[in-house]
């Protein structure tokens, strides 16, 4: 669980209104700016993100009259906000490392071949890790352990990693949504005014059907796999895991430790911490290493070598010193964030969103399109709920709408949205546990699945195109607006 932040954490820039012009330019600049840096000169995100602060930041200053001082406070606040998000990515490093070596996910590799098959994977793996999401409050927890051991699962039977990400992702941000421990929900909650269990309540039939329209794919692609698994391939690799590791109960030991924790609501970071310790332990008293050699593991990672390549790329790892690519990523992506903060960008396109608002159903629907758009720009999902959850509440009271439909707006789109941005916070954490791209065309992993080579998971993420297309499918119906009874004071719908 991660605590919700409070709303004075974020103010909404200069006093005055932003022209079109200065709204737009930064805006602009980033997209063309990450198109030409990624697409056209295969750059990693790093540079283009400093490009778009350095733009953000000079019409911030010199354009719209920004003070210095406000631009670094943005930029303090947003990683202020991520501070946890930033900790968690160097802690999951950490942690998948030393249970590697512990034992813990070469052990659940070797148990889940032997119970799973091709056809019931897919959909198997959505449910598990819904389950342990909603069950411990964090999707980005869920992935980085339990989708690690899925991956190497998949790869067993046959299955490209891609599918697995989208599978695991799908699970895990659909328990999130639905869990009283988690960071977003309860954020959602608070920056809306909403009892936290009304808004639960509020997603719970549109996070269920959008989960299970997911389910529906993942079964039919499961279908498609019969008979796809190599002859012997099973086997070499439980032969190879279980003559590198002790597969004792006690390799189990860092997983109930970490998830006992989270389900008695312990915080995220000495949880993971507790996993960290639980994970060096066991491979001192279980795996026979040196204690010194097991910190070592905590640190660089690990690079196994059992006689089998396959077996041996999945559980190499890079340890605590493999997150500084990612988390300077994270780290420029919530500096542009606080600089876009801090100029009103966001805070104006939110405004002029509500100028398009023509009725009830177009200011929800509005609202969904704000939080992706916040999104992307901020490149963390809590910017996404915060900026129009707040700047909206208002109009929200003006057209009679209970805040559960304002707070499942912001939450339907913003939340699992993330992932699938290649920038976000959330997609390059996704992007570093499972090891592949969110969208990159024409990458191939060298699998061939149905006959075509698959990119990356962006397309298998099931759960982030569904979610938003039922909350606006609901919208559209009328199913998603909760309010007071429509009176003459009260717009209705063109």
């Amino acid at each position: 669980m991660v605590e919700p932040m409070t709303t004075a954490q974020f103010d909404d820039g200069p006093d005055h209104r932003l022209t079109t012009a200065q709204t737009l330019v930064p805006v602009v600049g980033m997209v063309a700016f990450l198109g030409l840096g990624s697409g056209a000169l295969g750059l990693a995100p790093h540079a283009p993100l400093l490009w778009s602060i350095v733009l953000t930041g000079l019409v911030g200053r010199y354009w719209v009259g920004v003070e210095w001082d406000d631009l670094l406070g943005g930029v303090e606040g947003a990683l202020r906000a991520g501070i946890q998000a930033l900790l968690i990515l160097f802690l999951i490093y950490a942690l998948v490392a030393t249970w590697i070596s512990a034992g813990t996910i070469p052990g659940m590799m070797y148990y889940g071949l032997g119970v799973l098959t091709p056809t019931v994977f897919l959909p198997v793996a959505a449910v598990l890790a819904g389950v342990v999401a909603f069950a411990i409050g964090s999707s980005w927890t869920t992935a980085g352990t339990l989708g690690v051991a899925f991956v190497g699962i998949g790869s067993g039977l046959g299955i490209p990693i891609p599918m697995t990400a989208g599978a695991v992702l799908s699970g895990a941000y659909a328990g999130d949504k639905q869990s009283p421990l988690s960071d977003t929900t309860n954020l959602a909650a608070a920056v809306t005014d909403t009892d936290l269990y009304h808004h639960i309540r509020g997603m719970r039939w549109g996070t269920l059907l959008a989960f299970g329209l997911s389910l529906l794919v993942y079964a039919w692609l499961g279908l498609s796999t019969t008979g796809s698994i190599p002859a012997g391939r099973v086997a070499s690799i439980q032969t190879a895991i279980a003559g590198s590791y002790v597969l004792s109960p006690l390799v189990a030991v860092p997983l109930v430790v970490t998830f006992g924790l989270a389900l008695r609501g312990r915080p995220a970071l000495p949880t993971l911490v507790a996993g960290i310790f639980a994970g060096v332990g066991t491979t001192v008293l279980v795996q026979g290493v040196g204690f010194s050699a097991a910190w070592e593991v905590f640190l660089n990672g690990t690079a196994p070598e059992t006689g089998v390549a396959l077996v041996d790329d999945l559980l190499a790892s890079d340890g605590l010193s493999g997150s500084a690519w990612t988390v300077g990523v994270v780290v420029l992506a919530l500096s542009l964030g606080g600089t876009l903060q801090a100029t009103g960008v966001l805070s104006e396109l939110a405004r002029r969103l509500t100028a398009a608002i023509r009725g009830r159903g177009s200011l929800v629907a509005g609202t969904g399109v704000a939080a992706f758009v916040t999104n992307a720009l901020s490149a963390q999902q809590y910017m996404s709920i915060v900026v129009p959850g707040m700047t909206l509440q208002d109009l929200y009271e003006e057209y009679g709408l209970d805040s559960r439909a304002l707070s499942r707006a912001v939450e339907a789109v913003g939340t699992p949205s993330g992932a699938l941005l290649p920038w976000h916070a959330g997609g390059v954490y996704m992007m570093s546990v499972f090891g592949v791209e969110t969208v990159q065309v024409g990458l191939s992993i060298g699998v061939a699945y149905v006959g075509f080579p698959v990119p990356a998971y962006a397309p298998y993420y099931l759960f982030a195109f569904f979610s938003p297309l039922v909350f606006f499918f609901m919208t559209a119906s009328g199913a998603a607006i909760e309010g007071a009874s429509v009176s003459e004071s009260v717009p209705a719908d063109d």
